[in-house]
């Protein structure tokens, strides 16, 4: 994008220039989300411009700076597009190639948009050290455009972490058929979860996540915050945890439903795109001694145990769909990532 009107353009660029503290990667592989094309309309918040889009992906490091360490020429790393101030008291953090951050523009993330500008929807990109993480043996992994999908699983993962999730509970996801949902379907199963109950709209989607494992139980959403609070919490037993992945929802009785549905000593985790205020009922929530807990983006750790679960087969990624797509056509591009949904991804490959 030239300018925040231009739309989202081919272009030919000079190969981006190696810089202290950085890599340079040839593009393998770049998820683009379904909402890409709101983003690129001025839908989701400012970033600045000229941009190469792009806020993470698969890549193949050519070379690196003096004073880098932690990634060398050859390895195969996914790009998470996160970068931390470095702060230890109060890091602030901006997606570089994209939108979004803490919440909050700061001089501080305006500046590292700013040096750090370009994403990975492009053949070769220069990505700071602090957002890379090296995949041993993905050089060999056979298709580096389902492993773009790791990004997604990194986030959803990083949920189903903080909520507390083992072997033998039972996990709702709260917008499951959305790529942010099924990603936490997917994690939640090969973490060994005894059941799942996936709730969202899409009937289509959730008949696919139903197909995944005989573990999964689907509950449709119907608009109504009480009768969809009892479906989750009748589905499967009682429920350990809620993991909230929906986007832009008009209102907030489908979260809320979620939270209905969470058993006394369960937990509550919102990972997703809500803009809704909560009517958090205190009293209630402190009887039932509930955990609610926000994430965002991932530990390097997280996605780094994800890739040994997919590397040794637990977490199997021949479920996705994918489409792929070229550079040559961004308009195209971004239609097919618009009408994504679920386990449907749309993958650019340069």
């Amino acid at each position: 994008m030239t300018t925040p009107e231009s739309g989202l353009l081919l272009a030919e660029l000079p190969d981006p220039a190696l810089r202290g503290g950085g890599a340079t990667l040839d593009v393998l592989a770049a998820q683009l989300p379904a909402y890409t094309e709101s983003l690129v309309a001025g839908g989701r918040g400012g970033f600045p411009t000229p941009i190469v889009l792009g806020p993470g992906g698969i890549g193949r490091v050519t070379a690196t700076a003096d004073d880098v360490f932690g990634v060398r020429p050859g390895d195969v790393v996914i790009a998470n597009g996160l970068f931390r101030s470095g702060r230890t008291a109060r890091p602030e953090e901006a997606l570089l190639g994209w939108t979004g951050g803490e919440g909050r523009a700061t001089p501080t993330t305006d500046r590292i948009r700013a040096v750090w500008r370009d994403g990975l929807y492009a053949e070769r990109a220069v990505q700071p050290e602090r957002a890379l993480v090296a995949l041993p043996g993905a050089g060999t992994y056979p298709a580096p455009e389902r492993l773009a999908f790791l990004g997604w699983l990194g986030v959803a993962g990083e949920a189903v972490e903080r909520a507390g999730v083992g072997a033998g509970q039972v996990v709702a996801v709260v917008g499951a058929t959305g790529q942010l949902g099924a990603a936490a379907v997917l994690v939640a199963l090969a973490r060994g979860a005894a059941a799942v109950v996936a709730v969202g709209r899409n009937r289509g989607a959730l008949d696919a996540l139903a197909a995944l494992d005989r573990r999964v139980v689907t509950v449709p959403l119907t608009g109504d915050r009480g009768a969809d609070g009892r479906a989750i919490a009748a589905a499967a037993g009682p429920v350990d945890a809620v993991i909230d992945t929906l986007g832009a929802v008009p209102s907030p009785d489908p979260t809320m439903a979620g939270y209905d549905a969470v058993r006394p000593d369960g937990a509550w985790v919102l990972v997703g795109g809500v803009r809704q205020e909560l009517p958090l009922p205190y009293g209630d929530f402190m009887h039932r001694r509930l955990t609610l807990r926000g994430s965002w983006m991932y530990r390097k750790a997280t996605v780094l145990a994800l890739w040994s679960m997919i590397r040794s087969g637990v977490l199997d990624l021949s479920v996705l769909d994918v489409t792929t797509v070229g550079l040559d056509d961004p308009a195209g591009a971004l239609d097919a990532a618009s009408r994504s949904r679920g386990l449907g991804v749309v993958v650019l490959v340069p």
